[in-house]
């Protein structure tokens, strides 16, 4: 087996905002670089905190009620609608560009990774589906919170959006990053409302997704750690994400 066929897994601790998007920005660029492994990325946050897609005004996020709009937020790299992360993991998933994975059509990987995670609800004895169908929102156009959207690729229980992911392409490399709610106190993604996951569901599922996405993708899933010049590239773009700069880009 080549080394290249290996896609690492990194589970890492909850942190914040800033920390998690840092993260996934190095490893997207680090991947494109030749520096870093594929990486299957599983991750939590240390406090709720909305994360903004890239193109979304932040005067949408400071016209939020009082309750949201005292939470913590982040901007990510990716588009799409704003997103609660609390009760909830999140993975990403950095390829280089050309990885025959994409095959020319990055949309393959929401397949492949809700796939991955529909199985995974399915060992758990949850009914999950495909959506099937997409509404009119686009990156830069919608409702306030992409679990108010939908994607035909989007993970569905009872009907309601469960997982949602979005993505990030440069000529070297892409990053697929997705959200898979499990329990929400806030009222803002429904579906984990009216079907409430086990208590214990985040911790069966940070074994259940990449057991299944080792299978989903063909790929052979090895555990692995953070290097010295990731951890680096990290400190470099923690600062940027905590910045005023672009955080109020848009």
């Amino acid at each position: 087996m080549q080394p290249g066929n290996i896609i690492r897994i990194i589970h890492d601790p909850p942190l914040d905002g800033p920390s998690n998007m840092a993260r996934d920005e190095a490893l997207m660029t680090l991947v494109g670089e030749g520096m870093s492994q594929a990486t299957l990325r599983l991750y939590q946050w240390d406090q709720p905190t909305i994360s903004l897609g890239y193109f979304q005004p932040f005067a949408e996020y400071e016209a939020l009620p009082a309750r949201l709009g005292a939470l913590p937020a982040v901007r990510r790299l990716t588009g799409g609608g704003a997103i609660l992360h609390d009760q909830e993991l999140t993975y990403s998933l950095a390829l280089p560009v050309n990885d025959p994975l994409v095959n020319g059509s990055a949309n393959k990987l929401y397949e492949l990774m809700h796939e991955a995670v529909i199985r995974s609800f399915r060992e758990m004895g949850i009914e999950a589906n495909p959506c099937g169908t997409s509404d009119d929102s686009t990156p830069t156009r919608g409702p306030f919170f992409c679990f108010a959207r939908r994607h035909c690729f989007d993970v569905i229980v009872c009907g309601d959006k469960i997982v949602g992911s979005a993505q990030r392409r440069t000529r070297q490399a892409i990053l697929q990053h997705g959200s898979i709610v499990t329990a929400d106190e806030f009222d803002v993604q429904s579906a984990s409302q009216r079907n409430p996951l086990p208590d214990d569901a985040i911790e069966k599922l940070q074994t259940l997704v990449p057991s299944h996405a080792g299978h989903t993708l063909s790929r052979p899933l090895l555990s692995g750690s953070w290097e010295a010049h990731e951890n680096s590239r990290i400190e470099e773009l923690r600062d940027k994400y905590r910045g005023q700069e672009w955080m109020r880009r848009a």
